[in-house]
């Protein structure tokens, strides 16, 4: 499955009501303006303020000086514009640079736990507009290796999961032929190497997991444990990377929907790169998961 395929990557998410919110306390306050003539009027800007000056102090704050006040106004335009200024620099932040997620699953185990808040690179392959997701500057391509944050594609139409977010590893990049087989990859006809760990002991809602061999998957420059079953093989698969698509999978391999199931992951649908931990609570809050990872 590919993109033609997917479902529209829009969804309302926490970023989705945060424009909402900036759009219309910026028509309630600009009409409160215009309508009942309050506060200092853009067209007729003070000597030390030039009238792009106040516009762009206007489109910051919803007031056009320090000093304007709303006390007189209705509770919706002093609402509007006291919330403005902090939930713009929200949206900013989720938008452009980091935004926070919980991984619900353990389909990255180990390298990921349920519980697990991580961040999320939103510039670590170019600057894309909130919302929808569109690239405006692009610095570089996924690469192989890379644990990233995507909207599911939802080929299947289901509505359980429309809007959702998934995490996964790249394996396959666009062009690669991808083959996993026996739970052992091979990218291009070359085969990758592992090494192995003592078996897994998992803790909280990984416990299920404890005896799983752990392993290390030498992938090029991203090397990275991975988890198998001992009773049985995960599903294999071969499949070659369209252009403009990933194929990804997750490190807890017999415990992961993925592209062996459901199809390529758009580029376009990829958000960002995940690249810490800033919280763990699952049964308990977990300090020491605190930090960076493979």
């Amino acid at each position: 499955m590919t993109l033609e395929n997917a479902s529209p990557f829009f969804a309302w998410d926490v970023s989705s009501y945060l424009a909402l919110f900036l759009i219309s306390a910026f028509l309630i306050v600009s009409l409160d303006h215009l309508l009942f003539n309050k506060g200092e009027k853009l067209s007729h800007p003070t000597p030390d303020k030039t009238g792009f000056t106040k516009f762009v102090y206007f489109v910051m704050f919803l007031r056009f000086n320090k000093s304007e006040k709303y006390s007189d106004r209705p509770k919706v335009v002093q609402w509007s514009a006291e919330f403005f200024p902090v939930l713009l620099l929200v949206f900013v932040l989720r938008g452009f640079i980091v935004e926070p997620f919980r991984i619900p699953s353990n389909s990255m185990m180990p390298t990921l736990l349920t519980g697990d808040f991580i961040l999320v690179s939103k510039f670590d392959y170019g600057v894309s507009i909130p919302v929808l997701n569109q690239k405006l500057i692009e610095f570089k391509k996924p690469e192989r290796g890379d644990v990233v944050v995507f909207r599911y594609p939802n080929y299947e139409k289901n509505a359980k999961y429309q809007g959702a977010d998934f995490i996964k590893r790249i394996v396959g990049i666009p062009g690669d032929t991808v083959v996993y087989h026996a739970d052992r990859l091979l990218v291009n006809g070359e085969k990758i190497n592992y090494e192995n760990f003592e078996d897994y002991h998992g803790v909280e809602s990984g416990i299920e997991m404890t005896g799983f061999k752990h392993q290390r998957e030498l992938l090029g420059n991203n090397p990275h444990d991975i988890l198998l079953d001992p009773n049985q093989t995960s599903r294999g698969v071969k499949a070659v990377v369209p252009a403009g698509h990933y194929f990804v999978m997750g490190d807890n391999r017999s415990r992961s929907s993925d592209s062996r199931f459901w199809g390529f992951v758009p580029e376009k649908y990829i958000i960002g790169k995940a690249f810490g931990i800033w919280m763990h609570y699952d049964d308990s809050l977990k300090l020491d998961r605190v930090g960076s990872f493979d």
